[in-house]
C-alpha cells in the first residue's frame, strides 16, 4: 500500500530536489553495504514546501539518492528511484508532480525475485531521438545484462526495453557507489562501464536499435573514472 502525504495544490510547481527517510532494515539484502533502506521520498517544491510518500509495506527505496532529472522532457524534472519489493526484487521507477503530489508515472517490471537488484547507468537521450532512455545493469552480480528503457509520453504505458547486451557491470555487493557512467566526448553519448569480468573498461553506445561496444583498456577505478572525462 502506497501512504501519500502533503497537500494537494493545482498552481503550476516543479520539483527542486529530492532524498530519501524513513530509514528501516524490513529488506536485509545489503547490496549497498548495510541492512538500512527507505521507505519515504521527500521532494522539495519551488514554492518551498516539502511533500512526501511513503511505502507502508512491502517496497523500499534500495538506492543511493533520488535522481532528479528531466525524463519526459517537458522542461520540468521528474524523479528516477531504486525500488525493491519483499518478494519481487528490484525495479526502476519514475515519479512526477501530479496536481501538487508527487505520484508514481511509470516503472520497469520487478526482476521477479528477492534480493535481485538493478544499477543505474544512464538517464539521457542516448541515441539523438529527443527521446530519453533510462539505462541500468540488472543484477550486476549475476547476470550483468545491461538493459536500455525508452520513455515515451505519448504512449499509455510510456516505458519500452528497446535494447539489451550481456557481459557488462558497474557495481560489487556492498559498494556504497555505482560505478560509469556517462560521457558526452562530442558525439553521441556514450555509457562508460566495466565488463563482467572487471578486467576491461568499455563504451557502450546506442544508435536507436542496438548497443555496439569499445574497449577503452584495463580496469582499474582510476582509469573507470578517467574515461568518464573523455
Amino acid at each position: 500500500m502506497l501512504a501519500l502525504v502533503g497537500a494537494s495544490q493545482a498552481a503550476a510547481l516543479e520539483i527542486v530536489s529530492a532524498r530519501y527517510d524513513g530509514p528501516t532494515t524490513r529488506y536485509p539484502h545489503g547490496v549497498l553495504g548495510d541492512d538500512v533502506e527507505y521507505d519515504t521520498l521527500s521532494v522539495r517544491l519551488s514554492d518551498g514546501r516539502e511533500i512526501s510518500t511513503r511505502w507502508a509495506e512491502d517496497i523500499v527505496f534500495e538506492d543511493l539518492a533520488p535522481r532528479v532529472v528531466d525524463v519526459t522532457g517537458d522542461g520540468a524534472p521528474e524523479i528516477v528511484t531504486i525500488e525493491s519489493h519483499a518478494r519481487a526484487g528490484a525495479r526502476l521507477a519514475i515519479w512526477g508532480l501530479v496536481d501538487g503530489t508527487v505520484q508514481q508515472i511509470a516503472t520497469t517490471p520487478h526482476i521477479g525475485t528477492r534480493f535481485r537488484w538493478l544499477a543505474p547507468v544512464a538517464i539521457v537521450d542516448l541515441d539523438g531521438d529527443g527521446r530519453v532512455e533510462l539505462a541500468y545493469v540488472d543484477r550486476p552480480h549475476l547476470a550483468k545484462v545491461l538493459r536500455v528503457w525508452r520513455f515515451d509520453p505519448s504512449r499509455s504505458d510510456p516505458l519500452t526495453q528497446v535494447a539489451s547486451m550481456d557481459g557488462v557491470t558497474n557495481h560489487q555487493i556492498g559498494w556504497d557507489y555505482i560505478a560509469g557512467g556517462v560521457r558526452d566526448c562530442d558525439m553521441d553519448p556514450e555509457m562508460v562501464l566495466a565488463d563482467a569480468r572487471w578486467t576491461d573498461v568499455v563504451a557502450v553506445r546506442f544508435d536507436g536499435a542496438m548497443l555496439s561496444q569499445e574497449r577503452l583498456g584495463a580496469y582499474s577505478p582510476e582509469a573507470l573514472e578517467a574515461a568518464l572525462t573523455c
